[in-house]
């Protein structure tokens, strides 16, 4: 068997225990793990979103997570494209992912270039969309208080 490249994409902002378990877990199932970091432009362009933490900054922090061997900043929205620039053989996806649509369809097209997508638990107490509600909230509440 060949050296087992994978690759876990994500948006790593506001970086969580969820994010390292799925870093951690992918490891696990790999020779050589690369990150990718979905861009601002792809977060705001994808998930409407605003992230917290600029792009350079979450590269920087995930690039210094012991599981990871390199970093790749995607900036375009199909996994595919990713593939076409790193050439990785296991592509590694929180299970919330498993059985729907988009599941379904990155399996078919990772499938037809040999790609095994391997999905991971995900952390359902603790997760970006969870911090950021947090925040908004806590904001609020700070503007508030302060009129």
């Amino acid at each position: 068997m060949g050296t087992r490249i994978g690759y876990a994409a994500g948006a790593f902002d506001l970086f969580h225990v969820g994010h390292l378990n799925i870093l951690r877990h992918a490891r696990e199932h790999c020779d050589v793990l690369i990150a990718g970091v979905v861009s601002d432009e792809m977060l705001r362009t994808v998930k409407g979103i605003e992230p917290v933490v600029p792009t350079a900054e979450r590269a920087e922090i995930v690039r210094h997570i012991s599981y990871v061997d390199d970093v790749y900043i995607e900036t375009r929205p199909m996994k595919m494209d990713a593939w076409r620039d790193l050439h990785f053989t296991h592509f590694f996806k929180g299970d919330d992912w498993r059985g729907t649509e988009k599941g379904i369809a990155l399996e078919r097209e990772f499938a037809d270039v040999g790609v095994e997508v391997v999905y991971f638990p995900y952390t359902v107490h603790t997760s970006s969309s969870i911090l950021r509600r947090t925040l908004e909230v806590l904001t609020q509440n700070t503007v508030a208080v302060a009129r």
